[in-house]
């Protein structure tokens, strides 16, 4: 999905481009690790050093050790807890952060992390869905379990000192660290398949797919945990959900946001 959104690019700053000269690179909460290893193929610059401790420039870091072991030689993926204080020993060119909206309690200190731990001249890119749900020509109301979902969400998460709106704010917070050049982009992915454009109606196919087998996933613990509530109301609750995201005649859609800044180069 991301791929569509941004025509075949990992990313929309600079660092991204064919010719540019990328030597370090943190890809922070990197999951599976798909763009550390896509980023690694495309820039094999990322390896130039002969001391093989330092050959590894593509560090993916998570809380779970789920990537593959078999990845580019310029690519090492390393087991940490980002909240808590980062101690690398070396900095670097680009910071790369993908769908973590719940993934900081504090999101300037993150920024403020990032900023201290890039080389001058470098930029941090963030790429993420937000919530809530959205919808530009008043057919999600709410009554619709899906308009409710999406709100119930945000409520849970803040309760649990987690903000899943965040991504609205990135641009400021990333000026408010000491960020330059900071441009944020926002995209739409539909709900499902409602669009007409072909490349919106392939994203909401995709989003449908993702949202519908995935949503007692990323629902369950905030709706127990957060709201109190038992897992056979949050299952009836989750099935109407269900029934609005399938529904062509809702044209929902959730933002999708893009923002990168530059570290000044004095």
């Amino acid at each position: 999905m991301w791929a569509l959104t941004l025509s075949g690019a990992l990313g929309l700053c600079p660092m991204n481009s064919k010719d540019a000269k990328v030597n370090r690179v943190l890809d922070v909460g990197t999951g599976t690790g798909i763009w550390a290893i896509d980023f690694g193929d495309e820039h094999p610059e990322a390896e130039a050093c002969s001391h093989t401790c330092l050959r590894q420039k593509i560090i993916g870091i998570d809380l779970s050790p789920i990537q593959p072991l078999f990845v580019p030689p310029n690519v090492r993926f390393e087991i940490d807890d980002l909240e808590e204080p980062w101690t690398f020993s070396q900095k670097f060119d680009y910071i790369h952060c993908r769908d973590l909206i719940g993934g900081f309690t504090d999101w300037p200190n993150f920024f403020a992390q990032s900023y201290e731990n890039l080389e001058p001249g470098g930029y941090l890119e963030l790429q993420s869905l937000s919530l809530p749900c959205q919808c530009d020509d008043d057919t999600l109301l709410p009554e619709h379990s899906l308009w409710q979902w999406s709100n119930y969400m945000l409520e849970a998460a803040k309760i649990l000192g987690r903000t899943l709106d965040i991504p609205s704010s990135y641009k400021e917070l990333a000026e408010e660290a000491g960020f330059t050049n900071v441009e944020a982009k926002m995209f739409k992915w539909a709900q499902n398949t409602w669009p007409k454009e072909s490349n919106a109606k392939e994203l909401g196919m995709w989003e449908l797919e993702n949202a519908t087998g995935g949503l007692e996933g990323i629902s369950m613990a905030l709706f127990t945990r957060g709201l109190g509530w038992a897992k056979p109301d949050v299952d009836v609750f989750l099935a109407k959900v269900r029934t609005d995201m399938r529904n062509k005649s809702i044209h929902a859609y959730w933002p999708i946001w893009v923002v990168h800044g530059q570290k000044s180069t004095t």
